[in-house]
């Protein structure tokens, strides 16, 4: 079975708070409420469940226009982001520009 591939579209956000919300539009479907605009809120919807992959399913997460809109959210922030996403053995992360 192919695993279900994620694309994250780097120009789709500017600074954190558009960052999250290019995550709720890739992350979650159908869901009836507002996500948390954090980290530890990222970190629950890479696990899953969220209607648009099922919990701990394998998928892939394509990171595109990666190198700018690193340089757009700031080193800091993005070394954050990238240890969270890469802790989830579920996922297969790669990055293109």
């Amino acid at each position: 079975m192919n695993k279900q591939t994620i694309i994250i579209n780097g120009d789709n956000f500017s600074d954190s708070e558009s960052f999250y919300c290019e995550i709720d539009r890739v992350l979650t479907k159908d869901i009836d409420w507002k996500t948390g605009h954090n980290l530890n809120a990222l970190n629950d919807l890479l696990r899953g469940g969220f209607g648009v992959y099922e919990y701990e399913e394998p998928v892939k997460i394509i990171w595109i226009n990666y190198s700018e809109s690193i340089k757009r959210l700031g080193f800091e922030f993005s070394d954050a982001l990238l240890e969270i996403i890469t802790d989830h053995q579920h996922i297969e992360f790669e990055t293109k520009d």
